[in-house]
């Protein structure tokens, strides 16, 4: 009598149910995927046997494979929790040692680095000393809470419309007084900002000379810039503007802040509104290129500046691509890194490590590394995780078959017990 059937269907059963178990235990682990016993039956057979009297031996666990199936995503509050929508695996560095797992709740460390509840840190691409990001080398994230540096005016823009049917100021009879609302026609302001990020308001007054002729008044900070106009704008018949659309031009600060409270002086030099021949974002001077003269009434319709004053880390959020945008007090964003991505020819090769954490191996293939959303990896969803990829309904019905099949091989045992205690009984 071979028992030997019947036990091994009784440690493939068990072997199963190990599996579901523990399926149903980490039906609440962030990125984890559910596993499959797979099985093979065992035959052996003699030298010059006959195939169609042979009978196996019974079955074994050929392999325990897991199912890398999409998880249902789930919205959180946290911008640092994040979901990755397809394919690919968040790439970790644990002093050196590069993992990879689905799991996406991180959050920072005291040192400012994104990284997961083990302590190993998320990695990415960096940024450059222009705010660049530099797809070299993947290393980890950190966030940075250093203050960005204050950027001086080097050019404004200003878009209006002057209309024409606007009465005709005489300079001659009703000079430019600032203080008198009946020398000018209209006039808007805006803030520029001087070389250590001192906020400072300049006011433009229209006056207007002649049919197509504009006087283009300033003041800085309520003090007249220079008695004369600083620029004169001309436009044709048809309202375009056809000279005093653009130049350079230089901003006196008359009062600069002496920092004398502090015993250490701070001068800040004249705001020169600089022009950019190279089209390299340097500087386009005083612009008023968009503006016109047409029968409608005044109207502001852009008004912007190029300066800044220092701003404050106040937030970030990650895009789908894994770019990490920084928010500062002052309006500004900066990238602060890129979220990497990478996938596997075979990623039921890689090696289980615990934690919701793989590596790389001889099955597997090589890592291939890219930004989500690139060649076949997935994009990622800021502020959301990835749920267990468990159906319990199938996992429980499941444990139900594995129950029975355990049941049934121990019932074959048994079976073979009986007949045995039969033939031991024989007279």
């Amino acid at each position: 009598m071979s028992f030997q059937q019947g036990l091994s269907g009784l440690s493939a059963a068990s072997k199963q149910l190990e599996v579901i178990g523990n399926n149903v235990a980490n039906a609440n682990t962030a990125g984890f995927k559910a596993a499959n016993a797979i099985f093979a039956d065992v035959f052996s057979q003699a030298g010059g046997g006959s195939a169609s009297t042979a009978v196996g031996i019974g079955t074994s666990v050929a392999a325990v494979l897991q199912n890398f199936s999409q998880g249902n995503i789930s919205v959180t509050n946290n911008p640092l929790d994040l979901a990755i929508n397809g394919n690919g695996f968040f790439r970790m560095d644990n002093n050196g040692v590069v993992t990879y797992g689905r799991g996406g709740q991180f959050s920072l460390d005291k040192d400012g680095y994104i990284v997961n509840g083990s302590g190993q840190k998320l990695t990415g691409f960096g940024v450059n000393s222009n705010n660049q990001i530099v797809q070299s080398t993947p290393s980890p994230l950190r966030i940075s809470s250093s203050d960005i540096a204050p950027k001086v005016t080097d050019g404004i823009n200003v878009n209006v419309n002057l209309s024409s049917q606007a009465a005709v100021i005489n300079p001659v009879t009703t000079p430019f007084d600032i203080n008198n609302g009946s020398t000018y026609t209209n006039s808007t302001s805006l803030s520029v900002y001087d070389a250590v990020g001192n906020q400072h308001t300049l006011s433009l007054y229209f006056a207007r000379r002649s049919s197509t002729t504009w006087d283009v008044y300033g003041a800085l900070d309520g003090a007249q810039i220079q008695n004369a106009a600083i620029r004169q704008l001309t436009f044709n018949a048809s309202g375009q503007l056809t000279a005093g659309g653009a130049g350079p031009f230089t901003i006196p600060i008359t009062n600069p802040d002496t920092g004398a409270a502090l015993g250490n002086p701070v001068l800040t030099g004249p705001i020169a509104l600089t022009t950019d021949p190279t089209g390299q974002g340097l500087g386009n001077g005083l612009v008023f290129a968009e503006s016109t003269q047409y029968g409608t009434p005044y109207s502001v319709n852009a008004l912007s500046q190029t300066g800044y004053t220092a701003g404050r880390l106040s937030g970030f959020s990650v895009s789908t691509d894994g770019t990490i945008l920084g928010r500062y007090s002052n309006g500004q964003s900066r990238p602060q890194g890129q979220v990497v991505l990478a996938n596997f020819t075979n990623p039921n090769g890689l090696r289980q490590l615990g934690n919701n954490q793989w590596s790389e191996s001889s099955d597997s293939g090589p890592a291939l590394v890219g930004a989500p959303g690139s060649g076949s990896l997935g994009s990622l969803q800021s502020g959301a995780i990835e749920e267990a990829n468990i159906d319990l309904t199938a996992q429980l019905v499941d444990m139900i078959t594995a129950q029975r099949v355990y049941q049934a091989n121990a019932q074959t045992i048994k079976t073979q017990d009986q007949v045995l205690q039969t033939l031991v009984n024989l007279r």
